[in-house]
């Protein structure tokens, strides 16, 4: 219950502050309403999940998550909050003491999606790739998210990819493959967890 108060405060702080450095006063109100409205869940599915365990790991990864990549653990809050809107449940054995919130439905039945420390449409078969972006977002911290979003932009226009694509097995035939099987899998983040765990969609 402590670290699910220190983390809501911590929220509320963030968007204070935000707020603030947009829009002085008001912006400073508005920002920590939103920092409460998303931190508050967040806080409650740690504390309902037991997410941090009370020894020495879960300590310090709550304290990295609440420092170091706090911009990836309010991406995550966002995340998760909006699973929650639309009536999603936490995964609460899944996410007992393992440093994540696992979400039980996710955004799309093909695939899981991780954001900071929040994980939707896990399971055992896939959780270590899924583990893979949330340690990437913990050892980048604020670099993580933007890392991320310049890859996909830059091989979306500059598609250097179809250099090494296997195009036999995963020919891009149309346009939504250029996504699923072009740009997706080949962004480093993603490249990086499919080495460890997981076959890239064909």
């Amino acid at each position: 219950m402590v670290l699910a108060i220190i983390s809501t405060v911590v929220h509320i702080a963030f968007g204070a502050l935000l707020g603030g450095f947009s829009g002085g006063t008001i912006g400073l109100l508005v920002g920590a309403v939103v920092g409460l409205l998303v931190g508050g869940p967040f806080g409650w599915a740690i504390a309902s999940a037991r997410v941090y365990g009370p020894d020495a790991r879960g300590i310090l990864l709550f304290v990295v998550d609440h420092t170091w990549s706090l911009l990836n653990t309010v991406a995550g809050a966002i995340y998760l909050t909006a699973h929650l809107v639309f009536g999603h449940h936490l995964d609460r054995p899944t996410s007992q003491q393992s440093c994540r919130v696992n979400v039980v439905e996710g955004v799309s039945p093909r695939y899981a999606t991780t954001i900071g420390t929040v994980c939707a449409g896990s399971n055992s078969g896939i959780q270590r790739h899924e583990d893979v972006h949330i340690f990437q977002a913990r050892l980048l911290g604020p670099l993580y998210l933007p890392l991320v979003a310049l890859n996909y932009v830059l091989f979306t226009i500059a598609p250097v990819w179809l250099l090494w694509h296997d195009h036999t097995n995963a020919p891009i035939n149309r346009f939504t493959r250029y996504f699923e099987i072009g740009v997706y899998p080949h962004v480093w983040n993603e490249a990086i967890a499919y080495r460890i765990q997981g076959t890239p969609p064909r």
